[in-house]
């Protein structure tokens, strides 16, 4: 007999977590698991609130599927019965650990794609005046690959600051849809001068037209701005890459989709996450394989995380064991 169990859990932040959006200080996650009696399946989520989720929403709604997991319901299944986004990903995820642990068989495997290989993640530098992301870029300069929170009105100072305490490090900035058609020109130009290798999400999702107008030095990502397979077309002329994140894709198996159509039309990918635990960067250890960017340092920035959690060397992060997913 199938059952699932869901539940909420709350992760303390290492010190505040700032984007444009606002700040925190723990990540709020839900769970899913869904066990046969003699093996778990497990899965998180974080659900957003820039895309009209609650973590009460989420929960119910994983929760109000276990009597079609109870009837058999398959991860197959669950395109047609949840919209994408974190509820669904939770529970796609906890299907594909638990497919893998009933059959023995790694979830690579089940894919059909090799075997993740450690991975350099973006280490995350959060939102603050340039003096502060000065002083956080020193603390994390000797991390190869820095993503730097930017937002909006002073963001040239911010981008030279952060170049000037780590002038060694690869950079890539998020602005978080905090720039406008106004601001571009002059950011871009910081950008350019800051050495930038990729720049997430400039312009708000849904007025993002100037991007077809203008030279783009460097690569733009499309964050918020794409989901999953059905909003590729959208992306044309704008966006010389995606960021794929499970959460928003509503699990691996549209994800692992996602990027396979994403490389088809010659986009480059970022495998994101949301601020979660090991639990959840797990699953997208798979996509790493795609990825020209892989930004999956959510529990670095957490106080403590899952025991047993991913094993990172410094940036370089590890495949997970089974006993963690998969």
């Amino acid at each position: 007999m199938i059952r699932l169990a869901t539940t909420v859990e709350r992760w303390p932040i290492a010190g505040t977590f700032t984007i444009s959006r606002g700040s925190r200080t723990e990540a709020v996650v839900v769970t899913a698991e869904i066990t046969d009696g003699t093996v778990t399946g497990r899965g998180e989520c974080v659900p957003y609130a820039r895309y009209g989720e609650t973590v009460e929403g989420v929960r119910d709604l994983i929760a109000a599927q276990a009597d079609a997991l109870a009837a058999g319901l398959t991860r197959q299944d669950l395109a047609g019965l949840l919209p994408a986004g974190a509820a669904r990903n939770a529970l796609d995820c906890a299907l594909w650990d638990l497919e893998a642990k009933r059959t023995g068989t790694p979830a690579h495997r089940l894919a059909g794609i090799p075997a993740p290989a450690p991975v350099t993640t973006c280490y995350t530098l959060s939102l603050g005046s340039p003096e502060a992301m000065a002083a956080a870029a020193r603390a994390a300069a000797s991390r190869p690959l820095l993503k730097v929170k930017l937002g909006g009105g002073g963001d040239p100072e911010r981008i030279a600051a952060v170049r000037h305490g780590a002038p060694e490090a690869a950079i890539v900035v998020d602005a978080n849809e905090a720039w406008s058609p106004e601001t571009l020109e002059a950011n871009l130009a910081a950008c350019v001068a800051a050495g930038v290798r990729l720049i997430e999400q400039p312009l708000p999702a849904g007025d993002d037209a100037a991007l077809a107008g203008i030279a783009r030095p460097i690569p733009i990502c499309a964050d918020e701005s794409l989901h999953d397979r059905a909003g590729l077309d959208g992306l044309r002329d704008r966006y010389d890459a995606i960021n794929i994140k499970l959460d928003k894709a509503g699990g691996l198996t549209e994800a692992l989709l996602l990027a396979q159509a994403a490389t088809a039309r010659g986009l480059s990918i970022m495998v994101g996450c949301m601020l979660g635990t090991s639990l959840a960067m797990a699953p997208a250890m798979l996509l790493s394989g795609y990825a020209d960017f892989v930004d999956l340092d959510g529990p670095l920035l957490l106080a403590r995380d899952r025991d047993p959690g991913l094993r990172f060397d410094g940036s370089l992060v590890h495949p997970p064991e089974p006993a963690l997913w998969g």
